[in-house]
């Protein structure tokens, strides 16, 4: 039996897809005889004070030298060298999202940030990522060998198909207010579709990035789209399963994905799917159940958009594939077998 310490910076109880993943995986390990504690690091990182990482360096200590530490990604990447000569024993790095690859950032930013990642991962035992698309992405930027890496996609719960609204076509957005989902590009598509009968609702926490909740607000008012345009901010289960149930098109704007768990969550419910195809949200949802377009363009995506909301063959051609694929998906048991087999040394 091998012990695990998940290293967790900031409020595990936050209402993110890497947050969630960690939580779930947590809750089943023990199935697998891997007995789980969690060690709380600052919420600073990944861009950590001095004295925050003073703080990380004496928490880690206290860590039981024969204890297996899991850290997730969002603070291993940004562990400074003298950090990285300190742990000992086996050491995982769980990787949602590869930290230089956040939108936003400035130059000089991104490869102080890839290049102290690099390092990291090199230190790692093991690296556990959440999609082949990251796993591809850290061998061809990190030069990790594919053996070190191993690919947990998060677990998807079974979900009744939704029934969607029609009148008018109810489009949902799920996800943080943050710079990379793409919002407001995703309002400037929108804005030439004035013709259609459509609202949208956006689904996710708004206190996370002060600029791109304004830029959103900018872009809906520049537009005059406020009758039209929902921000809902953070909203609890029940609420979110409503408007899952009640959506039309499912639409992702966002420039990059690690894998897209509110995409798996869309294609649970068999919504049909208009999304940018950044980082694993091609792989994530396949040709058949959506329209995909070049992250980041926006003609492509109004293009798309008008497709899709004026064409309901397709959507439900869209729907089907999407619930069809939505039956494959992997179960939160399956992710943590995979994370357990890590843990306990089945794997390299």
């Amino acid at each position: 039996m091998a012990d695990a310490i998940f290293a967790i910076p900031g409020d595990l109880k936050s209402p993110t897809g890497g947050y969630a993943y960690d939580r779930r995986v947590m809750e089943i390990l023990p199935d697998f005889g891997v007995p789980v504690s969690v060690l709380s690091l600052p919420g600073s990182f990944p861009n950590p004070t001095a004295g925050d990482i003073a703080k990380t360096s004496r928490l880690l200590k206290t860590k039981p030298t024969d204890a297996v530490l899991v850290v997730d990604g969002l603070a291993f990447g940004a562990f400074p060298d003298t950090i990285l000569a300190e742990l000992e024993g086996r050491v995982i790095a769980l990787v949602h999202h590869p930290l230089f690859l956040e939108t936003g950032l400035p130059h000089a930013r991104k490869v102080e940030l890839k290049e102290r990642e690099q390092k990291a991962l090199q230190r790692a035992n093991h690296v556990v990522v959440t999609s082949r698309a990251t796993r591809r992405i850290l061998a061809e930027s990190m030069g990790l060998a594919s053996t070190k890496v191993t690919v947990a996609e998060p677990g998807t719960d079974p979900a009744q198909r939704a029934t969607g609204t029609g009148a008018p076509l109810q489009i949902l957005s799920v996800g943080a207010v943050l710079p990379r989902k793409g919002y407001h590009l995703l309002v400037e598509a929108l804005a030439p579709l004035k013709d259609i009968d459509w609202r949208l609702t956006i689904a996710g926490a708004t206190d996370r990035h002060d600029e791109a909740v304004e830029t959103l607000q900018k872009a809906i008012r520049t537009h005059r789209l406020e009758d039209r345009v929902t921000v809902a901010g953070k909203v609890v289960p029940a609420t979110l399963d409503h408007y899952y149930e009640s959506t039309d098109l499912f639409v992702s704007a966002s420039l990059f994905e690690g894998y897209g768990m509110v995409l798996a969550e869309a294609m649970a419910r068999g919504l049909p799917m208009v999304l940018a195809a950044g980082g694993a949200a091609a792989d994530t949802a396949g040709e058949a159940a959506a329209l995909h377009v070049e992250a980041g363009n926006v003609g492509e995506l109004t293009i798309a958009l008008r497709r899709a909301l004026t064409d309901k063959k397709l959507r439900d051609r869209l729907a089907d594939a999407s619930w069809e694929a939505g039956r494959t998906l992997p179960t939160w048991h399956e992710t943590s077998r995979r994370i357990a087999a890590v843990i306990l040394g089945l794997l390299p």
